[in-house]
């Protein structure tokens, strides 16, 4: 019997693949390797799973992925040699502002252990890796999945540490089943909305909302670049078809937007859904930036100051790997703009929950 076996759970992503592991196969078995600290919200959610699948007990293993055997117990890893094995390893620092120490830690020195994990169980019948697409760090132009190209300069820690990461896991398509995952910028359910935190994107929707009352919104610099954010049950969709496709063993895939839109398109849609109106005027990026430094004006605006560094970056994704591998699945992006009134919605519904935001660094 197969067992699926997840880091990063109770995250949104976690949760939400094993709602579709589950969907797409009642008889397999879930594992979620958990920090002891998120047991209470570990089980909680895996409550919610289980009342809205009908799904048996979700196994919850206490563990630490910046340890040496991921910090498990001697009976949990019997538990787990006698399995056929999919390991999804999603636990990662995601925030764009992390301290470096921080994210070489979880991101690297955590992947590194999972790798070593991996290559010890006896039953994996594949490794799937979450990377970013952002591993490309400010190199320019078309970047492609077949390539994993040390840039001369990170954006920020969260990108250098993911790159140094998946440099680690890539080794290990020479001997064992992997396969990576590099996703752009996750936003909500292309239908629904639905998202657990209001970060990457939402910052733009946090600043526009808190300036919506000024007589006009103004552009944020000037930029001919295209931003690339996807929708999570397309990352959701195609990860579950490929963690299962022989195919997609030894690749790396872009689940990026294979037509995305331009910044400000997408910058124009945002003020005009959130606030019924154009943007006009512009604010330089140079004075934006300055003002960003300033944590009082983070806070007051509700955005990361490295969310600017995204605006105006000249380079785009191919997917030919993710095209290849998905023809025939029926598995498409949605189109951001289209469902742009879906994300908007959700935001103004819970933009007053606390619980949605996160800290402003």
């Amino acid at each position: 019997m197969t067992e699926a076996v997840f880091t990063g759970y109770p995250g949104f992503i976690a949760s939400q693949l094993i709602r579709k592991s589950i969907d797409e196969d009642r008889d397999r078995g879930i594992t979620a390797i958990i920090l002891a600290a998120e047991r209470p919200r570990a089980e909680e959610e895996a409550e919610r799973i289980r009342q809205e699948t009908g799904c048996r007990e979700i196994r919850l293993m206490e563990g630490d992925i910046t340890k040496q055997g991921l910090g498990l117990r001697a009976e949990d890893l019997a538990y787990l040699q006698d399995k056929e094995i999919i390991l999804w390893h999603l636990a990662a620092i995601y925030d764009l502002a992390v301290p470096r120490d921080l994210a070489w830690k979880v991101n690297v020195e955590g992947t590194k252990n999972v790798n070593d994990f991996a290559a010890g169980l006896s039953g994996l019948q594949r490794y799937m890796y979450f990377s970013t697409a952002y591993v490309a760090g400010k190199r320019e132009g078309v970047l492609r999945e077949d390539e994993l190209i040390r840039p001369e300069q990170f954006k920020n820690h969260y990108e250098e540490t993911k790159f140094e990461a998946e440099v680690l896991v890539d080794v290990m398509k020479k001997e064992f089943p992997v396969t990576i995952i590099r996703p752009g910028i996750v936003r909500g359910h292309s239908r629904t909305g639905e998202t657990i935190k209001f970060d990457g994107p939402y910052f733009f929707l946090n600043m526009i909302d808190r300036i919506r009352k000024l007589p006009i919104i103004p552009y944020i610099g000037k930029s001919s670049s295209y931003i690339n954010v996807v929708p999570i049950d397309y990352i959701l969709e195609s990860s579950i078809y490929l963690s299962t496709l022989k195919a997609a063993e030894g690749v790396t895939v872009h689940l990026t937007d294979p037509a995305p839109h331009p910044v400000e398109e997408v910058y124009r849609s945002m003020v005009f859904h959130l606030a019924g109106r154009k943007p006009k005027g512009r604010l330089p990026k140079q004075l934006a930036t300055v003002s960003l430094k300033s944590k009082p004006v983070r806070k007051l605006l509700g955005v990361e100051a490295e969310t600017l560094d995204y605006m105006d970056w000249p380079a785009s994704f191919d997917t030919s790997n993710a095209a290849r591998l998905l023809q025939g699945s029926g598995i498409k992006c949605a189109d951001f703009l289209e469902t742009m009134p879906e994300m908007v919605a959700f935001y103004n519904l819970h933009k007053n929950e606390k619980k949605y935001h996160i800290p402003i660094q």
